[in-house]
């Protein structure tokens, strides 16, 4: 009997983890409803980080209000996990999804993150997990420590406004300030990228243009990082800006690892400890993972490269079930994925895939089940052929 395990990030825009798992579910169970089907919603460090760990740890979920990118006031969900483990999303205080279509890189701030770290220490954290996918800022995580007691000024002792437009003003830090709890607190960002702080590959060129940053614009925001970057090795004799993951969420990865003495570690590796995937494709006979579009970029720590890659260890066949293919995703192939379908299965436009993509995920679950019951078919007949040639001869 076929045994799936579904871990699959959303679909960006479409649905979430949890639906994505319930559409494969149902259209696996119309194909073949003898087919056991373990749904294990997953994610990277981005949106629904949060609700994936907090559903599959029976942990509580909780809900702040803080302040948003731009200053107006949010409600931002995350958890514990346990009476001493949080785990907290820059997407619900900082995110892109926040903004409205008012995408303004230069005021945005992670102050909001700061006050859910605050929160979740006020709760007896002791482990504070922070996704750091999806953030609409390029802060360098000045936000965060400013909501934490951290203090940064101008060159007349101002504190500086919120923003990443302000660092290029910046002269002195104070971080005496900050909240004292963090010294005895595990801070551990999850990213889904590997990029440093500043330059090519940095937070600012590689992430701005998504967040409404011009190319005048990025070449400012990049120096004010650079600036913040080379102010805290002064002060504080730390270098930190090329560490692992430094430039995720728009330099929030730099600022927890400055200014929380925090560690960045690879986000899928870490839900999938949190979630105990492990164990659970102990009894698989096939893994079902997916996201949004699979291309060249998910090979640098997405998902489905995650999962595929914990399926070998137990040796088993993956298949990606993804909203679209895109460039270089034939890599994939090479990093543990069997097979990639896509859902989008005729001509559409965005919009039409995202709002028919219950129907379209349903089909795909059901399309794979079919391909397996042919391939099962095609076993059976070479198996009798071979028989048969032997009892021939």
């Amino acid at each position: 009997m076929t045994n799936v395990i579904i871990a699959s990030d959303s679909f960006k825009g479409s649905a979430t983890s949890v639906e994505i798992a319930d559409y494969l579910e149902t259209g696996i169970h119309n194909a073949d409803p003898a087919t056991i089907v373990q749904k294990v919603p997953i994610a990277d460090g981005g949106e629904g980080t949060v609700y994936c760990v907090i559903k599959a740890t029976n942990g509580q979920l909780l809900s702040t209000k803080v302040c948003g990118p731009l200053g107006d006031t949010v409600t931002a969900t995350w958890g514990m996990i346990d009476n001493q483990t949080a785990i907290i999303e820059t997407a619900e205080a900082a995110g892109l999804t926040l903004v409205n279509n008012e995408l303004d890189v230069d005021r945005a701030s992670t102050y909001g993150v700061g006050q859910l770290i605050k929160t979740a220490l006020d709760h007896g954290a002791k482990t504070i997990y922070v996704g750091l996918g999806g953030s609409a800022t390029n802060d360098g995580g000045v936000g965060m420590a400013q909501a934490l007691g951290g203090h940064f000024y101008d060159s007349d002792g101002h504190e500086l406004q919120h923003g990443a437009e302000a660092l290029s003003r910046l002269e002195t830090i104070d971080l005496a300030g900050l909240d004292e709890r963090l010294t005895t607190t595990e801070v551990i960002g999850l990213s889904d990228v590997n990029n440093p702080l500043t330059g090519e590959n940095g937070a600012t060129r590689i992430f701005g243009p998504q967040k409404g940053a011009t190319e005048a614009q990025i070449t400012v925001l990049d120096a004010a990082l650079n600036r913040l970057a080379n102010l805290v090795n002064t002060t504080y004799d730390v270098d930190l800006a090329n560490v692992f993951g430094a430039g995720a969420a728009g330099g929030l990865g730099y600022g927890l690892l400055a200014f929380c003495q925090g560690k960045i570690r690879s986000g899928i590796q870490e839900v999938i400890k949190l979630v105990k995937l492990d164990e659970k494709m102990l009894d698989a006979t096939l893994v079902v993972t997916g996201e949004g579009q699979i291309d060249g970029q998910s090979l640098g720590g997405k998902v489905p490269i995650g999962v595929a890659a914990l399926a070998k260890e137990h040796r088993l066949p993956v298949v990606a079930i993804v909203g679209s293919i895109g460039a270089k995703a034939e890599g994939v192939y090479e990093r543990g994925i069997d097979l990639v379908l896509s859902t989008t299965n005729r001509p559409m436009s965005v919009q039409d895939a995202i709002s028919q993509a219950p129907e379209l995920v349903k089909q795909a679950g059901f399309n794979l089940m079919k391909a397996i019951q042919l391939g099962k078919k095609l076993q059976d007949n070479l198996q009798s052929q071979t028989e048969e040639s032997r009892g021939a001869g």
